[in-house]
């Protein structure tokens, strides 16, 4: 009887995990556009997802008059998660810390002009936002975060090892 030949066995260790320089938070957020929103009052942390789009210190994103907002015109001081998953032990996360300004069409002249420059990015990633061919045009509160803080992290796969093998043949786990 003859040995039968085995692939040799592959451990994972666990994942490098490692900030993110600040152009690469800015790349990831760049790259997405759907990310979690976190705001709180008094002693409730909520969580949301938005759609969004990132441009020059300033996150732009809609949604509809409710909760939500009337909670964030108490406390404007939010976070915004945005993360890219590649599998459990390959991922980038960033993490946003602003305040938020809901913006007028017909507010002050600052007001309006960030208003009008959130609907045009907005359009790159929901073309008719703001026409009358807006497919949700309940979202009608346009608000940015101005970018106070942002950090991130990215982990990377440990390099496989291969299992060492007892003299019997049989594989041992890698030290």
């Amino acid at each position: 009887m003859t040995a039968k030949k085995t692939a040799p066995a592959i451990a994972l260790g666990a994942p490098r995990v490692r900030e993110l320089r600040p152009d690469e938070c800015l790349a990831l957020l760049q790259r997405r556009s759907v990310g979690r929103l976190a705001f709180s009052f008094h002693d409730r942390v909520d969580i949301t997802p938005i759609h969004y789009v990132y441009s020059l210190g300033w996150i732009f994103a809609r949604t509809s008059h409710g909760a939500k907002m009337e909670t964030i015109q108490h406390v404007p001081w939010v976070a915004l998660e945005v993360d890219e998953e590649t599998s459990p032990v390959e991922w980038e996360s960033v993490v946003v810390h602003g305040t938020v300004y809901t913006m007028e069409r017909n507010g002050g002249i600052t007001e309006a002009k960030l208003w009008s420059r959130g609907i045009e990015l907005l359009r790159r990633i929901v073309p008719g936002t703001g026409s009358e061919d807006d497919p949700v045009p309940f979202r009608s509160v346009v608000f940015g975060i101005h970018v106070d803080s942002m950090t991130g992290r990215k982990a990377t796969p440990a390099k496989p090892q291969r299992a060492r093998r007892r003299p019997d043949g049989a594989a041992r786990p890698p030290r």
